[in-house]
């Protein structure tokens, strides 16, 4: 494959949750090829200069208006959204109130509408036009005390094949990943709050036959290549980056 098709060059993206880990991991690789970047964030603190910081938060839906519109302004239009932003939760089915169910499918799947909804305009003026959601295996795979989070991912996966449909006709591709348990700031704070960190982490590790934790470069990677014209015929899609634990059943050692 040419270099061409992964070069981003001219191309103008969104990227939600980019002040940290995979969102920014992402921001940075989709700068790298060449994109003009624009990242949406409640805090921006740190922002690395090739990125453009827009402060929102994705429950907001006016807020999220005036943050598309300041990004596109700067962007000169845009061709790149990818919705990341998102919340965890643990728990089973009877552990979190109804408060904190709705609270995280506002931020994880009403999110992606909200963000999506203003940006579609924008779009639809583009000849290449890419959004990729952050979904998770949990959407795929059964993991224990991930109730919640997995029926947002799980929303986010059905979301994903919902927008392809309908946005096809309009040259607009939408896919998602689904990224296995990733060494991410969020997992670093479950990790520092268990009884045993190091036999938690052991555990988690343990668990994708990788025998390691996925990396925030990892899931960039996967999600600069969907939205890159190398992908041009891929739509619909949910890309594991989950070091095989959907699909591999390794024997015990």
């Amino acid at each position: 494959m040419s270099r061409d098709e992964h070069s981003l060059d001219g191309l103008a993206a969104l990227v939600t949750g980019g002040a940290s880990g995979i969102g920014l991991a992402t921001a940075r690789l989709l700068a790298a090829r060449g994109a003009r970047v624009a990242v949406l964030d409640r805090e921006l603190g740190g922002l690395p200069a090739e990125l453009y910081g827009v402060p929102a938060d994705v429950t907001d839906d006016a807020g999220v208006r005036g943050a598309v519109r300041a990004a596109t302004d700067e962007l000169a239009g845009l061709d790149i959204l990818v919705n990341n932003a998102g919340v965890g939760a643990q728990g089973t089915v009877a552990d979190n109130p109804d408060d904190e169910w709705r609270a995280v499918f506002d931020v994880n799947v009403l999110g992606i509408v909200r963000v999506t909804r203003a940006a579609l305009g924008h779009l639809r003026a583009s000849a290449h036009a890419s959004i990729v959601n952050t979904s998770s295996v949990t959407a795929t795979v059964g993991l224990p005390n991930r109730a919640l989070y997995s029926a947002t991912k799980g929303a986010v996966q059905a979301l994903t094949l919902a927008m392809a449909v309908d946005h096809a006709h309009e040259g607009i591709r939408v896919n998602c990943v689904n990224p296995g348990t990733a060494d991410t700031p969020w997992v670093a704070r479950l990790l520092d709050a268990a009884e045993d960190p190091a036999a938690e982490r052991a555990a988690l590790e343990a668990r994708q036959p990788i025998g390691r934790l996925v990396t925030a470069g990892e899931v960039a990677a996967a999600i600069a290549y969907l939205a890159s014209p190398a992908a041009s015929a891929t739509t619909g899609t949910a890309l594991a980056v989950d070091g095989g634990m959907q699909g591999l059943r390794p024997r015990s050692r």
